[in-house]
């Protein structure tokens, strides 16, 4: 867990943080879970998940609070709830959490604008939009999100970007927008630097080179590449980890040399990825992809692996640019850039990566957005309200 810091202006922060997001907590540890655990040291934090629907009577909303302070509040909902009942059932819900808190103590923290259709009577302290992906562009994005998003964009007194690409797409639709890429807790990839580990039982047999993804398998990857780059060099491994989601599986490719082991815990990657050889991002370049910020690039870093990427603008900038991590545009130039790297990276590589990854922590970017925050809160009720939209 990160360590605990306070500075004078998170103190003026309210205390109560409801995050509502389109992931759930115990799907791929990434951006949500990282922040809402430090923002955990100082506010009481729930984490408002999208509904499950069970074979139950009344609606009821499940609490559990992890082992890191964060309160996971998940609304059960009858099975075959009409559409119309859906957000004032979740709405009901979320009544009956936040009754104990005066509305003066509450921040609302928005991963999805889905949330306003049951949230947008709070009247919180500090409304707080973390657009942390262009979620209009995934596949299967409901028609009513741009919608939504735009009453967030007129109800949140700050946003936040989850890249430096997304930011330039939203600038200029809200005074207060503030890019914070992807950060790093460095020290837990660190560990796939140790020698000794054991290996994880479904790797130890995988033979080498190891070439190694993780993350969701979604339309964000180019699976064409995935099975060119097994074609042409069979004697590659590529190990892919990672849960599969909106697309069918039936559509990965299935070769002797690619070995699909599905999700793992966040806690156990490092021990996967100290047996690889190089870390690929085979992502496919479509709308999904436009405004990513993968996390998982100073991941690999943090891990001392080398990295191919297809050309991602949040990888190019900076990781690209400061000869980090290689970027390839085709299946041509993405073996060409990886069989080099199969023997270890250039000497000097380690240590550029490290100078770069000790600006980056998940804590200086929640420091950096707690002082943001402060000073948005005291702006909130007065006459800069009118303005953070930009041409209203």
């Amino acid at each position: 867990m990160s360590e605990s810091v306070t500075t004078p202006s998170q103190k003026s922060l309210p205390s109560v943080l409801i995050c509502f997001s389109h992931l759930r907590w115990n799907f791929v540890f990434q951006r949500p879970q990282h922040l809402m655990i430090t923002a955990a040291q100082e506010h009481k934090v729930f984490f408002f998940e999208e509904p499950m629907f069970e074979d139950v009577d009344e609606p009821r909303l499940d609490l559990h609070q992890d082992s890191t302070g964060v309160v996971i509040a998940v609304p059960i909902l009858p099975a075959g709830i009409g559409a119309s009942e859906l957000a004032s059932a979740q709405r009901a819900l979320l009544d009956g959490l936040v009754q104990e808190f005066p509305s003066d103590s509450l921040i609302a923290w928005y991963y999805t604008p889905m949330a306003m259709s049951f949230s947008a009577h709070l009247q919180p302290s500090l409304c707080v939009y973390d657009n942390m992906d262009e979620l209009s562009l995934f596949a299967g994005a409901p028609r009513e999100l741009l919608d939504l998003e735009a009453a967030l964009l007129l109800r949140a007194g700050i946003v936040f970007t989850g890249g430096q690409s997304l930011y330039e797409a939203k600038r200029g639709r809200h005074a207060n927008l503030h890019a914070f890429p992807s950060s790093i807790d460095a020290q837990h990839f660190a560990q796939a630097r140790q020698t000794g580990a054991p290996e994880p039982a479904d790797q130890a047999g995988i033979l080498r080179p190891r070439l190694g993804f993780f993350g969701v398998i979604d339309e964000r990857m180019d699976l064409a590449l995935v099975d060119r780059v097994a074609r042409r060099r069979p004697h590659w491994q590529l190990v892919m980890i990672g849960p599969v989601v909106k697309i069918d599986a039936g559509r990965l490719p299935r070769r002797p040399n690619i070995h699909w082991l599905g999700g793992k815990a966040y806690s156990d990657l490092p021990r996967y990825l100290a047996g690889w050889n190089v870390g690929i991002m085979p992502f496919a370049l479509n709308e999904a992809t436009r405004y990513i910020s993968p996390t998982k690039t100073p991941e690999f870093l943090a891990a001392g692996i080398p990295v191919v990427s297809t050309p991602i603008t949040d990888v190019m900038r900076p990781y690209g640019d400061a000869g980090l991590v290689e970027i390839a545009e085709d299946t041509d130039e993405f073996l060409r850039k990886s069989e080099p790297l199969l023997n270890g990276p250039q000497p000097d590589w380690l240590s550029r990566v490290d100078r770069h990854l000790a600006l980056l922590s998940w804590d200086k970017t929640w420091r950096g957005m707690s002082r943001l925050m402060a000073r948005a809160a005291q702006a909130e009720g007065t006459d800069e309200i009118s303005t953070r939209v930009q041409g209203a």
